[in-house]
């Protein structure tokens, strides 16, 4: 019964810690561009913002993983939580944009210990349910990211950009007292020692063996263009929509008063649209996705997810040319029901795609590949936009609907079994 208890306690923490990951992420979005453009940044600058945590998050989520072998999984756990929480602290007091980037690079080294969560997963998880107990990684993804934006903007409206950032961090320091009183280390010092390979060179490689592989490759890449397109999308709509609808917030002198009552204009537009889409992927995400999986199986809803979100993504620009704010809602409609559609599908034909023995190997390969996709999607989201605001709406809803053509390929999804949990492509 002990034992019962303990590894309930283990598996509502690691469902805490990711979920907090992914929810202080979230709370980030909607009021990371106005914050920036406090200190004058550039629609480039602040999508960098984007890129650069999320390159914290590639770089770090094998090296924790790695040190956590060595040193024991509690040790990791604590120390990257207390890193999150310096990150987000730095981000609400910072008085400058490079305070902001060392801000996000902190706080992306500090969210970077998934890996390392997994791997709690496993030591306390017989073999024959690890899959299952997997899926508490997917849903602890989709409702942080969910839930994040909404929480972000309504506070950041309410109290200034800042604020979201002090949220997070008090979230933050929750999980790590939780963790400090309840995580117990599941690593013994019997069964440590070094890693072999380095990690980004063993991944590199079985990257490009996975890609060679017909079952796997086609879902890779359509794993790297979803999330490539969502991002685009994700880390300038906030600025799409205060270019619009709140043209003043640009037009007013930094660090004024008539900026700061147009940023918080933009954030409250841009936190309705972000609301509605969380509403919109949490009802499809948890509760109707089984059974559409089952009545219509997940190439189908692969293909008709790329649809939507591309359609979705062309939308975005009609509305912004045509000037009307409720018409914005309907392509980000769109993009809810699209995203929500394909996303776990997806995940669950690269489960079926290989062995039993493999699913560690490339379930942290798709990881990956997503990580790159956040990572590069912002890099060139604001260069793209300042050369014309509708450009990356253009370019990930192409790249979405050409990747159709793509998913005809798709073989692991042909047998549906019903979809497993899946973080959003963002």
């Amino acid at each position: 019964m002990d034992e019962q208890v303990t590894s309930k306690r283990l598996y509502g923490l690691v469902f805490l810690t990711i979920f907090l990951d992914l929810l202080g992420f979230g709370i980030i979005i909607p009021i990371q561009p106005f914050f920036a453009e406090q200190f004058g940044a550039t629609p480039t600058q602040v999508t960098w913002l984007g890129a650069a945590y999320s390159l914290m998050q590639f770089l770090f989520v094998p090296l924790w993983g790695r040190l956590s072998d060595r040193v024991g999984r509690r040790p990791v756990v604590l120390i990257s939580i207390a890193a999150a929480i310096a990150g987000f602290l730095l981000f609400g007091f910072a008085g400058s944009l490079g305070a902001l980037f060392a801000a996000r690079i902190v706080t992306g080294i500090g969210n970077a210990n998934i890996a390392t969560v997994q791997a709690i997963l496993a030591d306390i998880t017989a073999p024959e349910e690890r899959a299952k107990a997997m899926g508490i990684l997917g849903a602890a993804f989709g409702l942080g990211f969910i839930i994040g934006p909404g929480v972000g903007g309504i506070v950041g409206h309410a109290w200034g950009p800042a604020a979201p950032a002090f949220v997070s961090a008090g979230l933050a320091a929750i999980n790590w007292v939780y963790a400090w009183f309840v995580l117990p280390e599941t690593h013994p010092k019997e069964r440590r020692g070094r890693s072999e390979a380095p990690a980004h060179r063993f991944a590199l490689g079985a990257l490009a063996a996975a890609l060679r592989r017909p079952t796997v490759g086609p879902i890779l890449i359509l794993t790297f263009v979803t999330t490539l397109s969502f991002v685009l999308m994700e880390h300038t709509l906030g600025l799409f929509i205060e270019r619009v609808w709140v043209p003043e917030a640009v037009t007013a002198a930094v660090g004024s008063g008539a900026q700061e009552d147009a940023h918080s204009r933009a954030i409250a537009l841009t936190t309705w649209v972000l609301v509605m889409v969380g509403v919109i992927a949490t009802i499809i995400q948890g509760g109707l996705i089984g059974r559409l999986s089952k009545r219509f199986g997940d190439k189908r809803l692969i293909q008709a997810g790329l649809v939507f979100t591309g359609l979705g993504m062309l939308g975005v620009p009609i509305a912004g040319d045509i000037g009307s704010y409720g018409l914005l809602f309907v392509p980000c409609a769109l993009l809810a029901v699209g995203s929500a559609l394909y996303s776990p599908p997806l995940n669950a034909s690269l489960s079926r795609s290989v062995s039993d023995r493999e699913q560690g190997q490339f379930m942290g390969i798709g990881q990956s590949v997503s990580s790159l996709a956040r990572v590069l999607g912002p890099a060139v989201a604001g260069a793209m936009f300042e050369i014309t605001r509708g450009l990356p709406y253009h370019v990930g809803g192409i790249g979405l609907l050409l990747a159709v053509a793509l998913s005809f390929r798709l073989r692991g999804a042909d047998a549906s079994q019903g979809s497993a949990a899946a973080p959003p492509p963002g």
